[in-house]
């Protein structure tokens, strides 16, 4: 019988007296290929904590409470037709521990170290999982962060890493799945440019990243002119959902146009299915999952 925790509450007991459970669960846990037979994914996202990013929709301690961002993944992932997670350590494996992530796909998240609103938010270092530690876990791939800042030196040192890690994944036949987005400060702050022809400019720079692509995939925003956008590569990719922003119906609409473009491989989506509007996680994941599959 294999051991999961019995419920959330007995995660710290067996994190503090039988640690090495985490090692068992996940040599025994049960992988899957990466695709299904429709060759499309459904992935929840939950690294967003990592950063110290808490809030969903102007409310800035929304995940903050643990247990409550567990329950809402748990219930989520259980939904038919979610493919998998992707996560940093502390949350997958709270979820391997409850047997959350039998039969699922698994993209580890690496760089956390920009954190949210910091002065060093573009250094964006490998805080979290590494390609080793990829492999170790038997994941089916990483996701990099991969903001480019024309105006800051240290996005040199981001892409730097970020290649690296592709070229590292790639080698190990491992999904590198990369986030590119062009950004600079105002009033202090780091926004993302969000018009077609920076998403297009932020595309060549990340799939020409690593000395391999045979494995690299994309993780691209919804905006405007998605075709024309889509069109800047071959690679696969994968929607992102982004914090939730006007009525879910217009969301929904824009996403079930994107998807049909052929690169477009899937969704990930985190805040917005685990925590929508109505707080009917399992109406919002169903929903999200019909227009992927």
């Amino acid at each position: 019988m294999t051991d999961f925790a019995s419920s959330i509450a007995e995660l710290s007991a067996v994190r503090a007296q039988s640690p090495d459970r985490i090692r068992k669960l996940l040599d025994s846990r049960t992988r899957r290929q990466l695709l299904p037979a429709d060759g499309k994914l459904m992935i929840v996202a939950a690294d967003h904590p990592a950063r110290g990013a808490l809030g969903v929709g102007g409310r800035s301690d929304t995940m903050a409470d643990r247990q409550e961002l567990l329950e809402r993944l748990v219930a989520a992932l259980a939904r038919p037709g979610v493919d998998g997670l992707l996560a940093t350590a502390d949350i997958a494996e709270d979820l391997l521990l409850l047997g959350a992530l039998e039969g699922k796909v698994v993209f580890a998240s690496m760089n956390r170290g920009g954190l949210a609103g910091s002065a060093f938010e573009i250094d964006d270092r490998m805080t979290a999982y590494d390609v080793p530690g990829t492999i170790e876990s038997g994941f089916n791939g990483a996701k990099m962060l991969t903001r480019i800042d024309l105006d800051d030196p240290a996005t040199v040192s981001t892409l730097r890493a970020c290649a690296q890690a592709v070229t590292e994944l790639n080698r190990a036949g491992l999904v590198a799945l990369v986030e590119p987005f062009m950004s600079s400060r105002v009033g202090g702050r780091v926004v993302n440019d969000l018009s077609p022809d920076a998403v297009i400019k932020s595309i060549h720079i990340a799939q020409g990243l690593g000395a391999s692509s045979a494995y690299t995939w994309l993780k691209l925003p919804v905006v405007e002119d998605m075709e024309r956008v889509m069109r800047a590569t071959t690679l696969p990719t994968l929607l992102l959902g982004g914090d939730p922003s006007g009525h879910p119906d217009e969301t929904y609409g824009r996403w079930q146009a994107a998807l049909a473009l052929p690169a477009v491989r899937g969704l990930v989506v985190g805040r917005t299915l685990l925590f929508p509007d109505d707080d009917d996680v399992a109406s919002a994941v169903d929903t999200a999952v019909s227009l992927v599959h």
